[in-house]
């Protein structure tokens, strides 16, 4: 990892090595999971009950593609990941399941291991049927898992001090904004996706983290907490923390099922806002993101990436390691009590 790497964003991804997920019936009977020029339709495919979800680091770096960061649980630190494809699996019961296929390349461009990362919760009792492979939409699927996005109904704060739905935000709307006061807001997207895998939702329940009401926010969307004292033990007061990381079962769930309602929001500048009370984070443009906006929007903001993440914050993100524990949600409350 280079210098510069330190300060750009990290995503976490739970991917599978592809030798866990093998052809059980078809022309590469007997293979594990490839790159595109390797896979055959119709080929069905059965994931080892062995197989366990890994973490797999990435490094947004000005381009595609991707590199594997310092301490990821898998892959060489520094390499190279590529995009390759997403594919779609058909399951017995008719239920259609999607994943990305990523690439590590080592410097001569050699293929040095390949990883499944699962839209979809995958089961090792079930055989999956390959319907599809598609190289044009892996990166916009990708971006999609990246982006922070609030769900229907969420009530935004604006610089007026009025609460207003994120559906009725119109673009040119003043938003509060922690770091900056009243921001316009520069764009709203919207996606409809079946709320499962990384798609699925989490909930905070009201009161959770003084909020006035539910909080339903994408996976790995961040909320802003200040501690007046360190009970985390984080060492500082200002931190930022994924939702999916403060799941507990109780007072933070996963809601899967059905479908979900996604929106997100940009501006000039990355932005901390509110949301239902809580301080949360707002869209970041960066190579994984740049993807789920509209070519035209993409095209205008040519030079908005390299200075959009300057107010990332990733010095005060919680390590996953630090909320590995079932009472995380209840210290947060406590810490920043009021």
């Amino acid at each position: 990892m280079t210098e510069s790497d330190i300060h750009r964003p990290i995503q976490s991804i739970g991917i599978y090595r592809a030798e866990h997920l093998r052809v059980v019936n078809g022309a590469n009977l007997g293979d594990g999971f490839g790159p595109t020029d390797d896979l055959m339709l119709d080929d069905i495919y059965r994931l080892s009950p062995l197989a366990m979800q890994v973490p797999l680091g990435l490094v947004s770096h000005g381009a595609t593609p991707f590199r594997i960061a310092a301490d990821s649980a898998t892959g060489t630190p520094g390499a190279d990941i590529h995009l390759d494809c997403c594919v779609t699996f058909m399951c017995g019961d008719g239920q259609t399941t999607e994943a990305l296929v990523l690439v590590e390349t080592d410097p001569r461009g050699d293929i040095v291991a390949v990883y499944v990362l699962p839209l979809a919760a995958m089961d090792a009792r079930v055989d999956y049927v390959l319907v599809e492979i598609s190289a044009d939409t892996a990166l916009s699927k990708f971006a999609q898992v990246a982006c922070v996005s609030f769900t229907r109904g969420t009530m935004i704060t604006l610089a007026s001090g009025e609460q207003r739905r994120v559906e009725d935000l119109s673009v040119g709307d003043r938003v509060l904004t922690r770091d900056d006061g009243p921001q316009a807001l520069h764009w709203i997207g919207h996606t409809t996706t079946r709320a499962v895998g990384a798609f699925a939702p989490i909930r905070i329940r009201a009161g959770t983290l003084h909020n006035a009401n539910d909080l339903l926010v994408s996976p790995d969307h961040r909320l802003f907490i200040y501690q007046r004292t360190d009970r985390l033990g984080a060492g500082r007061a200002e931190l930022l923390v994924k939702a999916r990381h403060l799941v507990n079962g109780i007072t933070v769930t996963r809601l899967t099922g059905g479908f979900v309602d996604y929106f997100q929001m940009l501006f000039d500048h990355h932005q901390i806002i509110y949301a239902e009370g809580i301080a949360a984070e707002s869209m970041l443009v960066d190579t994984r993101t740049r993807a789920a906006l509209p070519q035209d929007l993409s095209d205008r903001l040519a030079d908005l990436p390299p200075h959009h993440g300057d107010a990332s914050h990733p010095d005060i993100e919680v390590d996953e390691s630090l909320l590995s524990r079932p009472d995380a949600a209840d210290l947060l409350r406590k810490s920043s009590g009021r």
